[in-house]
């Protein structure tokens, strides 16, 4: 995922002194910060993706959490990473091998040396590889000791962090734990120096941080400092780089994460569409940051509720859109599963709901903070009874703006509870977003009867429009007296009815309400040529590496196309046609082949399943193998 020009700097000063050091230019980056939870590697790797978004560059981030939250310090299971692509052109995933890999203990070096290119740019805090944390990463000997062995299709830079950060903060009273708190921010500095980045970005937000202890600001800015001279001045290091920044598309960008847009755009539907948004929510890894962003929004008429479990806050989330409400909630796997019966209410009383699914590893508690596709039977299903709900997906963390939007519109225009799908990778990573005009959002009209429509019979909250939409009223309307429940309803009336035929009817109108949705999603679009020998079809946040993998293919002159669904349930009406076109169909998917199974079953397409259910996004190189295996075959 990088490449390097053969461009290369000097200003013609003797060789070995620091004003000689080659400055070359790549294209493309991928850099890996890991080491402790309590290393501050987020950090690292949010500033420095910050800067970098600043600069002008593309990014994409993965940042990769422990799911221990006290995991023992310099154990393998407690390393914590953050990995960033940076790019002059055009980028979809946070890269295949890593360019450059930050480790700051042995168990960071361990847990992710495999994943370094040959010839990649090695750099370690040699002062943490003592007794105690090579036994805690089953080390039998020190391997720094063997820069000829295992390390050496490296280039190796061992550089005493902790020393040289406790010696940059001295004088300013901190206490060694705090003192060695600042090394991230001098394995920073030394990046920044490695990439010629401009730190003033980090500076500013270091200011800002801890704005209330000078102490702690002048400790931070220090140890930035220090790494930067440090790759300035020293021998160890003749080469630096820059990647030019990137040629976007003109307008106002910021770096988002998945979560950020899907509060944003779920705040922006709700204020275009003069309407309270109610969030009801319990926390859940990776999902609870789009109650934490929500929560700050309470200026735009936003409501949060943290419930107390999980039923709890569905049940909120149905009295809240019965009252009028955009009501929203959002889990992940455990919780949504503890949430069906609930939705299932929404379902049957046919309130306006959206419900976000952000995917993590099952089953049950599973891998918590590790990323999966495997909920999408769950959301598809996972209801008792004939329960069909609209099920659509983003695909990118930006894209989750525009969705958490759509999830709003279908939602209100056809009275029904909708999933959104996200997933870890995409809730946790980020990519630049163009701030969009509100003029060029979409406006949600929301309407709520003020008479009676049953011509002298009262209020009738099932009598539907062309769509098989009902009314959606609110309660204290005068006139408009009407009761929901659980149980089954009368067509029209909405009164409690145990006849059979009335229970078939209505189970068939609900599921056509929800076919119906696919008059209003736009046609399925493929990249690539029209038809050919292999489609390769995907969906949520595997969208980036296989338009990557299949781009590939195509420059390589190989007949392959492109379709990435995002409306899940209902399908676009032209996606049956589609999948004819080509010899031959494959799906790639973060699980055991659940996306395989509907298309197979609605469309009796002979596809091909490449699952991959390990906690981890695909490469676009083990995709460009498959899809050569699949064309071979």
């Amino acid at each position: 995922m990088s490449s390097e020009s053969s461009a290369s700097k000097t200003n013609g000063q003797p060789a070995g002194s620091a004003d000689a050091k080659t400055l070359q230019t790549m294209e493309s980056v991928v850099i890996r910060f890991c080491g402790d939870s309590g290393d501050g590697m987020q950090l690292a790797g949010t500033q420095f993706t910050n800067v970098s978004a600043v600069f002008g560059n593309d990014v994409s981030t993965l940042p990769d959490f422990p799911a221990e939250i006290r995991a023992p310090a310099g154990s393998l299971f407690g390393v914590s990473g953050f990995q960033v692509c940076f790019s002059s052109g055009e980028v979809f995933t946070p890269g295949d091998e890593v360019n450059t890999l930050v480790a700051m203990n042995p168990a960071a070096l361990k847990t992710n040396l495999e994943d370094l290119q040959r010839g990649g740019t090695l750099i370690v805090n040699e002062d943490a590889f003592d007794k105690g944390n090579l036994q805690k990463a089953h080390y039998d000997s020190n391997p720094l000791d063997d820069v000829d062995g295992n390390l050496a299709a490296f280039r190796v830079h061992k550089v005493p962090m902790t020393r040289l950060t406790r010696d940059s903060v001295e004088g300013l009273g901190l206490t060694v734990r705090e003192a060695d708190r600042c090394k991230n921010f001098f394995a920073l500095g030394l990046v920044f120096w490695l990439y010629d980045r401009d730190s003033t970005p980090t500076e500013d937000w270091v200011k800002e941080k801890f704005a209330k202890h000078p102490s702690i600001v002048e400790a931070n800015l220090r140890a930035l400092k220090a790494g930067y001279n440090y790759g300035f001045s020293t021998e160890q290091f003749t080469v630096h780089y820059e990647v030019p920044s990137a040629e976007l598309e003109p307008g106002r960008y910021r770096k988002i994460t998945g979560n950020e847009a899907v509060a944003m755009g779920l705040a922006a539907a709700a204020k275009l569409a003069e309407v309270e948004l109610f969030y009801g929510g319990y926390p859940i890894t990776p999902a609870s940051d789009i109650l934490h962003e929500l929560s700050k929004l309470k200026r735009f008429g936003i409501k949060t509720f943290q419930a107390e479990d999980e039923i709890a806050a569905i049940t909120s989330v149905v009295g809240a859109a019965f009252g009028g409400a955009l009501a929203v909630t959002a889990s992940s796997g455990p919780g949504i599963a503890l949430k069906g019966e609930g939705i299932g209410l929404g379902v049957i009383t046919e309130l306006p709901m959206i419900i976000v699914n952000v995917q993590r590893g099952g089953p049950s508690t599973g891998l918590p903070t590790k990323t999966e596709q495997s909920d999408l039977f769950l959301s598809y299903f996972g209801r008792n009874g004939d329960c069909p709900m609209p099920v659509i997906a983003a695909r990118s963390p930006a894209d989750c703006f525009q969705m958490a939007q759509e999830a709003v519109r279908i939602a209100v225009e056809f009275m029904t509870p909708v999933f959104l799908m996200t997933d870890g990778y995409i809730a946790n990573g980020a990519e630049p977003w163009k701030i969009p005009a509100i003029s060029d959002l979409r406006k949600v009209k929301i309407s709520h009867p003020q008479e009676s429509n049953g011509n002298g019979d009262g209020f009738l909250p099932y009598l539907r429009d062309k769509n098989l939409v009902r009314p959606w009223a609110v309660p204290g309307t005068p006139g408009l007296e009407h009761r929901l429940g659980g149980l089954e309803k009368a067509d029209g009336s909405g009164n409690v009815s145990y006849d059979p035929d009335n229970h078939d009817n209505m189970t068939r109108i609900r599921a056509q309400k929800i076919m119906n949705i696919a008059e209003t999603i736009p046609e399925q679009e493929v990249e690539g040529p029209e038809s050919g020998d292999l489609l390769v079809v995907s969906w949520g946040g595997t969208y980036g590496a296989v338009k990557s993998a299949c781009m590939e293919s195509r420059r390589q002159g190989k007949s392959v196309a492109h379709c990435h669904l995002q409306y899940i349930h209902p399908f676009p009406k032209n996606l049956g046609t589609i999948l004819k076109n080509y010899k031959k169909v494959l799906i790639p998917e973060l699980n055991a082949g659940q996306m395989w199974m509907i298309l197979r079953g609605l469309y009796l397409v002979d596809a091909v399943s490449f699952s991959k259910v390990k906690g981890k996004p695909f490469l676009i190189g083990e995709l460009c193998a498959k899809i050569d295996e699949v064309l071979e075959s």
